[in-house]
């Protein structure tokens, strides 16, 4: 029998349903384990955290909007990522952890073997925090590192931290996605994320929305897809000062690109309806809408497929990285 996923949203989680959880953990059950919103007992965060150590089926493990509440539930976690050999996609979206909290998992989450998804929205991050982030995108010719990373929301980082992983991009072997939404980020910013997605042989998504851009940004975008080679396929500029003319002109250019690799994605998401159609996987911070999407509870069609295959690439804007990599698992 093939693992099951167990997803359940803002409820009072009971000693007895946690122990239905940590059995199929432990008993190689589950697959995709999201108690998104979950209120239980620190007794019981302890005891799935043990039993996640144990699983060697998990894959992914939403806890996102403060189920990782305090330091020691942190520390769990922490023990559990030591441990665990199989999990690919981490989402810790709306956790309090702030700087410290990332030194906690830092060492965790670099030497995981297996994870290459990972979700720090709106989990209240500074420029320490952003320091060892960088160190989870290693250079090319390094070891593996992160294919997809979300660091909406974290209004602390500075700008100089901001450059400091502009510079990491720009030289990440690995990194597909990166959301970068409701920063604020400004024009200086998002030119050197213009550069290192530039420089980038591999990343393929982009999320700028709301993050305070205007037509100067795009210019640079602009001329970013039109004279140089780039691997960007989607970039989202929704709800920033840019015009409407400047965003067609840059989903035209991108849909040119798409045509010429036969892919059959929509570029440029600029919409209030089409920022959220992006990665309804994870939990995207809308502070003008309502602030969280609902994560989606049947798994969807890979993203895209693996860039070995013979086949043509493509991007289907109705997954996350985390499920594709399931999915690419699974064939």
């Amino acid at each position: 029998m093939l693992p099951a996923s167990i997803q359940i949203t803002g409820e009072q989680l009971s000693a007895a349903e946690v122990q239905d959880i940590c059995e199929s953990l432990t008993e190689d059950g589950v697959r995709l384990l999201s108690v998104r919103g979950c209120q239980l007992s620190d007794r019981d965060f302890g005891r799935i955290c043990r039993s996640v150590a144990e699983s060697r089926s998990l894959a992914q493990l939403n806890l996102n909007l403060g189920v990782v509440s305090s330091s020691s539930r942190t520390r769990h976690l922490a023990d559990a990522l030591n441990t665990n050999r199989s999990l690919q996609t981490l989402f810790l979206h709306g956790s309090p952890l702030l700087d410290a909290g990332l030194v906690t998992l830092n060492s965790a989450l670099s030497t995981h073997p297996s994870l290459v998804c990972l979700d720090l929205g709106d989990c209240m991050l500074g420029d320490e925090a952003l320091v060892l982030i960088c160190g989870m995108l290693p250079p090319d010719g390094a070891k593996s590192g992160l294919r997809e990373l979300t660091l909406s929301a974290n209004p602390g980082i500075s700008s100089k931290s901001w450059a400091r992983l502009s510079i990491a991009v720009a030289h990440s072997s690995q990194l597909r996605v990166l959301n970068l939404d409701y920063n604020p980020l400004g024009d200086q910013i998002a030119g050197m994320l213009a550069v290192a997605v530039a420089s980038s042989r591999t990343l393929e998504v982009l999320d700028l929305e709301g993050t305070g851009l205007t037509n100067q940004s795009a210019q640079v975008f602009l001329d970013m897809v039109e004279n140089y080679p780039t691997s960007l396929r989607v970039l989202v500029l929704a709800e920033n000062h840019i015009s409407p003319e400047l965003q067609q002109q840059i989903c035209d250019l991108l849909s040119e690109g798409d045509d010429d690799d036969d892919r059959d994605a929509s570029p440029l998401l600029s919409g209030p309806a089409s920022s959220s159609a992006l990665l309804p996987i994870r939990d995207k911070y809308q502070p003008i809408r309502d602030k969280y999407q609902p994560i989606r509870d049947k798994y969807q069609p890979p993203a895209w497929l693996p860039h070995s295959n013979s086949g043509p690439q493509t991007v289907l804007l109705t997954s996350g990285l985390g499920e594709s990599l399931l999915a690419e698992t699974e064939m």
